[in-house]
């Protein structure tokens, strides 16, 4: 804020404070006639303003009552504007009376009042004129954020860089308190999604959309979750603080017009918004049972989709809506229908003109297919089949007379969206090759120019070795004898040799597939003859599950396996182990490589997605020999060069302590924190406004 105090010596702020001019806050004369004759001008369209002036310069904060109508700022935010800029815009504005009254009861110290003028103006978002003139005329200072019919309006100077508001402080008798500084509110964001942690979560999708939308929060934005109430008798209790709105909605899709409610939960600066609908009340995760997936996953994921729509137009959260002007991030197909409403029915009609819609692919291999004959359910006006329609190609049907007709929700996402993004610059290339594309990667080519990747984050008040919960000793890149200690623990527990010479190598995930598992179960004979220790985490696949209690008796001294997912387990793995194992055959961007390096586990991977663009290679004579890389990275997901890395990576453990040590501490010193996500998302929503929608 110093040069900010340096560029004027007289400046008035805007204070955002409904609550404060209602009680009657100090430093405002709400009795005062100029405020009652502008207050009649300019209400109800607007909520109210309040001119103060700032005494920055003398380093003492104005002291103020009352706390902001919206619960997402602080308890008392302002913003600040040069006198230079402000008597620009009073030249610039044609109506001056539209944002000129005087103030003359003005209850400020001695000081300030020595420095007012006899007439300030109270900048309002009526005259469109005087707002565009403060943002040209005077230096870098001039910013206005606001309120105006429901939507949340912020602008800044031409340089393009961001003017940070100030929280003035409460208590009456401390002067010397310093002012907190906080960005301003930048976007109204709307993250729609199926599952967010710790409400719901089956995977990555989870953990992204429970902290992603947190760090935004955090950054300035406002910022709203939708996603659906599962109720199944397991996860009721993490909905107990979410309260009913009282808002019904009918949606029109499908026969019967599904009435949905909506719940809210304020948390952690976020909007929390509970779809609530008797589809999401069974028991199972989000998508199936033990029986398989839900046979009507389409029906209950359109309501979610129509419903979030509906949301930022319906529901005053903090007192007022997120209107039109705001930006939607859908997430997987299960969201995907956003962006086609948004196009074949919102826009048309004149409602969310100035909107934008970001895709976030997670895994492209999940699509929503289903019959076409499902297309007139999902509300949408039959000329938009198109923008759905999904063939599948003669050798992928089922018989000699099926069509290969389908729906396809993901696809009618990508054609729609304003940007795509994936969850690694690795798998945005993927998905654009024949290999990578699930039969998509045309049409991503296509669209190319505004696909862009992105690496996850990771919530570090869970993962951080100083002082995680899960692990039994603590430690740091600069005190690294916990993970020693942490690594006897773990023996002891699965009840293995505690011998700190052996590498101990874990396993976290899936058991299917895409995991490669298979490649484990073929490779762990030759693996244990090497002295060493695995130990494996998981669930999924019954005959893997199978295979691992069977090679658990086998190998006695060497293997543990654990079926099922525990989350201190988890951490204790990742704690213990010396390296971890991820030979995944796609991996869109992968988490436990990112847990692993910042606890100094040394991830040995398949080169592919986001593990391509985490991992770097170690080389032992890069940097005048001091070594680079973070661990090992193979190419291609067969045994042999699973085993070729594992080998290289257990002689290093062995022979080369200190280049390990540096492995281990390279890892740790990586920066794969969600603020770091969120910057590069930021820059993706700057793009998407810079264009008109793409879809007009």
């Amino acid at each position: 804020m110093e040069s900010m105090r340096s560029i004027c010596s007289a400046c008035f702020s805007v204070a955002l404070s409904p609550s404060a001019l209602m009680a009657g806050g100090r430093g405002i004369g709400l009795a005062s006639p100029g405020y009652r004759r502008w207050r009649r001008r300019n209400l109800p369209s607007f909520r109210p303003m309040s001119c103060v002036l700032d005494r920055s310069r003398e380093g003492t904060p104005l002291q103020f009552e009352g706390k902001s109508g919206y619960r997402g700022f602080p308890e008392e935010e302002v913003l600040v504007i040069s006198e230079e800029g402000r008597r620009h815009a009073l030249n610039e504005a044609d109506d001056t009376d539209e944002v000129n009254d005087e103030v003359d009861d003005l209850n400020v110290c001695k000081e300030a009042e020595e420095k007012i003028e006899d007439e300030l103006p109270l900048a309002t978002l009526n005259n469109p004129k005087y707002l565009d003139a403060l943002l040209k005329g005077g230096e870098a200072t001039t910013l206005l954020n606001g309120n105006h019919e429901g939507y949340i309006l912020s602008a800044v100077a031409e340089s393009g860089t961001l003017v940070e508001t100030v929280e003035f402080t409460k208590a009456e008798e401390d002067t010397s308190k310093e002012r907190q500084l906080h960005t301003i509110v930048k976007r109204s964001i709307v993250v729609v999604t199926s599952e967010a942690a710790p409400y719901s979560k089956t995977g990555g999708l989870g953990d992204v959309c429970g902290s992603l939308p947190v760090t935004l929060a955090g950054r300035g934005h406002r910022v709203m979750v939708v996603l659906p109430r599962y109720l199944n008798g397991v996860s009721d209790n993490a909905y107990a603080a979410a309260v009913d709105t009282g808002v019904r909605k009918k949606l029109p899709c499908f026969k019967d017009k599904p009435e949905v409610g909506f719940f809210h939960e304020y948390r952690a600066g976020v909007d929390w918004v509970f779809v609530d609908h008797p589809s999401y009340h069974r028991p199972g995760n989000p998508y199936g049972d033990i029986n398989g997936s839900f046979g009507d996953n389409q029906f209950r994921f359109t309501i979610l989709c129509h419903a979030a729509c509906e949301a930022p137009l319906l529901l005053p959260l903090g007192g007022y809506t997120y209107g039109q002007s705001c930006l939607f991030m859908v997430n997987d197909w299960h969201a995907g229908l956003v962006p086609v409403l948004l196009a074949a029915k919102y826009r048309p009609n004149g409602v969310y003109k100035d909107a934008r819609c970001i895709l976030v692919i997670h895994n492209l291999a999940h699509q929503g297919v289903e019959p076409a004959a499902t297309f007139p359910e999902l509300g949408l006006p039959l000329e938009w089949y198109g923008a759905l329609e999904w063939v599948f190609p003669t050798w992928a049907r089922t018989h000699a007379l099926d069509k290969g007709e389908t729906v396809n929700i993901l696809k009618g996402a990508i054609v729609t969206a304003d940007r795509i993004v994936t969850v690694s610059q690795g798998y945005a290339w993927e998905i654009t090759t024949i290999e990578g594309g699930c039969g998509l990667h045309d049409l991503l080519g296509s669209r190319k120019s505004v696909l862009n990747g992105i690496v996850n984050g990771i919530d570090i008040d869970d993962w951080d070795p100083a002082r995680d919960k899960h692990i039994p000793f603590h430690y740091s890149v600069d005190d690294l004898s916990g993970k020693a200690k942490c690594k006897a623990a773990l023996q002891k527990e699965l009840g293995l040799a505690i011998r700190p010479e052996l590498p101990m190598i874990g396993f976290i995930g899936r058991l299917d597939y895409q995991k490669s598992t298979d490649l484990i179960m073929m490779a762990l004979p030759e693996l244990m003859q090497h002295d060493i220790q695995f130990v494996m985490l998981g669930s999924g696949d019954r005959r893997t599950e199978d295979w691992m209690r069977s090679m658990e008796s086998l190998y006695k001294e060497k293997f543990r396996g654990w079926v099922g997912f525990n989350v201190p387990v988890s951490h204790r793995i990742t704690a213990g182990c010396d390296m971890l194992l991820m030979p995944s055959r796609f991996e869109p961007c992968g988490l436990n490589q990112l847990y692993a390096m910042r606890y100094g586990t040394v991830p040995v991977v398949h080169r592919t997605g986001g593990l391509r663009e985490t991992v770097e290679n170690f080389d032992p004579f890069a940097d005048e020999g001091r070594g680079q890389g973070t661990g090992w990275a193979f190419s291609t997901p067969t045994t042999e060069s699973m085993l070729w890395a594992l080998g290289v990576a257990i002689k290093t453990f062995r022979e080369h302590r200190a280049s390990w040590e540096g492995l281990m501490r390279r890892g740790m010193l990586k920066d794969y924190t969600w603020d770091n996500a969120a910057s590069k998302y930021e820059q993706v929503f700057d793009w998407a406004f810079i264009d008109p929608p793409y879809i007009r």
